[in-house]
């Protein structure tokens, strides 16, 4: 990915983070299909360049960038050129990454820049495999005031539960998600994360809520029809 202008990276920070998003998933084929990563990163990204694109907090904001800029930097053992930031490992931008948002919360504990940071905790998190962790980062921004961040913190927390093996709590999470969609959740997609969590105990149910979206969107229903494809047939 080409670096960007600090302006840039402000003012068009969903073009940037959608991009990222295709990387990290193409990138990281193996946690996507382990914990479900798609919905996590997916959640996160809308969430976060939502807010950029919101509010004017400038000094909460610039230090948040930077924490985020980490994520997007190169893994690499040249420097790039430039003198643009470089990690040598997954394993150093991961830390450095955890430490940055660690500390901008500290700081910033109960802002709403906070809840995003929360956020990548929690992804970072279950990246390396620390449900614990995750789940307390997520249920952080799950509890949040606002109902958009707490639905893209139920999402995520729902994924955590499954991988832990509470279907129940993360069938509950994602039910209240499809009864009650917002801006960062849609219907669709907590359809789809629904139909994921029941596939195997409730494998009817999961098909009914499928099909629907097999009409909608390329990108949904090319979800839609690939789970379909995977349900048990009785």
């Amino acid at each position: 990915m080409d670096r960007i202008t600090r302006n840039k990276l402000k003012t068009d920070r969903f073009a940037v983070e959608v991009e990222h998003s295709v990387e990290y998933v193409s990138e990281h084929r193996k946690q996507v299909a382990l914990y479900g990563g798609i919905a996590l990163a997916l959640a996160l990204i809308i969430g976060g360049v939502m807010y950029y694109r919101d509010r004017q907090h400038a000094a909460r904001q610039e230090e948040l960038t930077q924490a985020m800029d980490i994520m997007q930097a190169p893994v690499t053992v040249a420097p790039p050129p430039g003198g643009a930031a470089y990690y040598p490992t997954e394993a150093a931008k991961a830390e450095a990454a955890d430490k940055a948002f660690k500390s901008f919360i500290a700081k910033y504990s109960g802002s709403e820049e906070a809840i995003v940071a929360a956020s990548y905790l929690g992804a970072l998190a279950t990246d390396k495999g620390n449900m614990a962790d995750a789940e307390k980062y997520f249920k952080q921004v799950a509890d949040s005031g606002d109902a958009n961040y707490s639905s893209m913190g139920k999402l995520s927390l729902a994924q955590v539960y499954l991988n832990m093996g509470r279907n129940a709590d993360a069938e509950k999470l994602l039910r209240s998600l499809y009864e009650k969609p917002t801006l960062f959740v849609s219907k669709e997609q907590a359809a789809i994360a629904l139909a994921r969590a029941i596939a195997v105990s409730k494998p009817a149910e999961a098909r009914k809520l499928l099909e629907p979206l097999r009409t909608e969107r390329p990108a949904i229903s090319q979800v839609a029809i690939t789970l379909l494809s995977q349900l048990p047939t009785k």
